[in-house]
């Protein structure tokens, strides 16, 4: 699957990201309902979801190109970013942290086949001169709830919603594709749609039930995104 077709704008249909996918079944499970992406989460600092290399790539395997995988990392630089991609072979990989427009240069040219999401920690107005910076490196931005400079990293799955309007602001500014996380659940995502315009959107903890993903929650979540376009 070639970068530019994983975030295809070619219609506006709402995308949904179903994160945190610990096993085939939970792949399964979101497939089922309807996800257009599934994220598996490598090593982070905090936060849930984190899973085994080695269970990752048995997930992408798995899942065999039905839908894009998306390998979440909190690595830094292309090199070790680029060995969890030989290792895993995701069709996306998501960058949690800041990386610099040299390293993702490089990355590119090592890995041309992979599609790139950078994330930013939505906190206040300086985060649209971030994503600004970042956009011409990457295929696609995501819009987050962290905080990077915690003295333990926050780098996703804080489940807080941050401020809609700094984002709306910031998809209008970014020509990339710009998905929105943080906080979502069945009860909010419509509103938070309606407000941002975003691609796609993105949730872990808010559709699942003592940390398994259930399957009515994303079922609900999907129907409640996909009533907007």
């Amino acid at each position: 699957m070639a970068p530019d077709s994983v975030f295809d704008t070619g219609d506006r249909r709402v995308r949904v990201k179903i994160c945190c996918i610990s096993s085939t079944e939970e792949a399964d499970i979101a497939m089922e309902a309807g996800a257009d992406f599934l994220g598996l989460v490598s090593a982070m600092p905090s936060g849930p979801g984190p899973i085994a290399e080695s269970r990752i790539a048995d997930i992408v395997r798995w899942v065999d190109g039905r839908v894009p995988t998306v390998l979440l990392t909190s690595r830094q630089d292309a090199r070790t970013i680029g060995l969890q991609v030989e290792r895993m072979r995701p069709s996306v990989v998501q960058l949690v942290d800041t990386v610099e427009a040299a390293e993702l240069r490089a990355l590119r040219r090592q890995h041309p086949d992979v599609a790139l999401m950078q994330v930013i920690h939505v906190r206040d107005h300086a985060s649209i001169d971030e994503a600004a910076a970042a956009a011409p490196f990457v295929d696609a931005i995501l819009l987050d709830s962290g905080n990077p400079t915690a003295a333990v990293k926050e780098l996703g799955g804080t489940g807080r919603v941050h401020d809609w309007a700094v984002s709306q602001r910031l998809r209008e500014r970014v020509p990339a594709p710009v998905m929105l996380a943080g906080g979502l659940r069945v009860e909010n995502v419509a509103d938070a749609i309606r407000a941002v315009r975003p691609f796609g959107v993105d949730v872990c903890s808010g559709v699942r039930t003592d940390g398994r993903l259930d399957p009515g929650k994303v079922t609900a979540f999907i129907a409640a995104a996909r009533t907007i376009c």
